[in-house]
């Protein structure tokens, strides 16, 4: 098997050693090389040629965010951030993930040698997915295709296995809401292409309730920029908020988000449980919950993001009746998690990330909606 080869980017000594244990500790990767700052990693990705780098972002000599810039306009290639957890540090790293990071890792303030080796499996799992990274992705023309047309040979759709969530959506049917909502779950890349959907939408767009895999302290900043960008308001959920049209709630980084009834109103409630398919925020908790207390009122969007989570949970939703869409492997940085709602049979299409919102906003002015039990 082929290692990974990382190159390491950073101006403390402790982060350098640090991350060389953590990589060479996995046997499907390998630290090449470490350098203190952008200046002398440049040379060395030079004679190097690594498959993916991490960077620091506050460094001498040169700014991680000005050679970033530099590196993905003249060497594009897959580059992990890691970014100090604070406000600044958390502005700093959205702007780095539109300027073309794949993902990002936050170190600890203090404790940093113990707070390292606690998220060590999740640095290796985050260069994993940026190994696997799609650069020079094109933006396909936007029309959707059937699932069908996707699903690997021999993909088994899974059936309909939660009947207490089938009888619940057919209590909201019957209870006359007809208030529609929009669930979206994404990984890694996700944060770009979340922008590319919302920023296409009018603002009188129905709720959009949002499950990016993302660490606390990151959420926050990740939705003042997207409400900056947006015609709708866009804001870190709130437990217990009102879910109103026009508005989209991310999950806070390390809280589950799910959406309750309350009356005839949709309502945001956060939980502190275990994460669910190593994930908290996990996207199948909001699916689950959309399926349950939405059904047929209920659109589901799998945007790109490495692993499954959510897969099981939008066929759940797909079953009470949701109309469900995955981003396709041409606009994907990482196509597994859409392959994986692909594959269990739960999308109805498959689109380009350019063509979700209208796709969207065509099917809200002009379908019908239904349960299929």
């Amino acid at each position: 098997m082929e290692k990974i080869r990382v190159l390491i980017v950073d101006d403390s000594a402790l982060i350098r050693n640090l991350m060389k244990e953590i990589i060479n500790s996995a046997p499907d990767m390998e630290a090449i090389g470490a350098a203190p700052d952008p200046l002398i990693a440049r040379e060395m990705i030079r004679t190097m040629n690594p498959d993916v780098l991490t960077l620091d972002i506050e460094m001498p000599r040169m700014d991680g965010l000005d050679f970033l810039e530099r590196l993905m306009r003249l060497r594009p290639m897959p580059v992990v951030m890691v970014s100090t957890l604070t406000e600044r540090g958390a502005e700093v790293t959205i702007k780095a993930l539109e300027l073309g990071a794949v993902d990002f890792v936050a170190k600890p303030k203090i404790g940093i040698s113990q707070g390292m080796s606690e998220c060590a499996e999740d640095i290796r799992e985050k260069i994993r997915a940026a190994a696997q990274a799609r650069f020079g992705r094109r933006h396909t023309t936007p029309a959707a295709t059937s699932a069908a047309a996707h699903t690997p040979a021999g993909a088994v759709t899974v059936a309909a296995h939660d009947t207490a969530t089938v009888k619940s959506v057919r209590a909201v049917l019957a209870s006359g809401s007809t208030e529609k909502i929009v669930a979206i779950g994404a990984s890694t890349g996700g944060t770009e292409a979340i922008r590319e959907v919302l920023t296409r939408l009018p603002a009188d767009f129905p709720a959009i309730l949002i499950t990016q895999h993302m660490p606390p302290g990151f959420t926050k900043s990740f939705a003042v920029r997207l409400d900056g960008l947006c015609k709708i308001s866009v804001k870190e959920a709130d437990d217990g908020e009102r879910v109103l049209p026009g508005h989209a709630y991310i999950a806070p980084g390390g809280k589950h988000l799910a959406v309750k009834k309350s009356g005839a109103n949709y309502v945001v409630a956060l939980s502190d449980d275990e994460p669910v398919n190593r994930h908290k925020p996990s996207v199948e908790v909001l699916f689950r919950s959309v399926a349950k207390n939405v059904g047929a009122n209920a659109y589901g969007v799998m945007l790109t993001g490495m692993g499954k989570d959510g897969a099981v949970a939008m066929e759940e939703m797909r079953t009470c009746g949701a109309h469900n869409i995955a981003q396709d492997e041409a606009s994907c940085v990482v196509f597994g998690m859409p392959r994986e709602a692909i594959a269990v049979g739960a999308v109805h299409d498959v689109l380009p990330v350019l063509g979700i919102a209208d796709h969207l906003i065509s099917r809200l002015t002009t379908v019908g909606h239904y349960v299929r039990v």
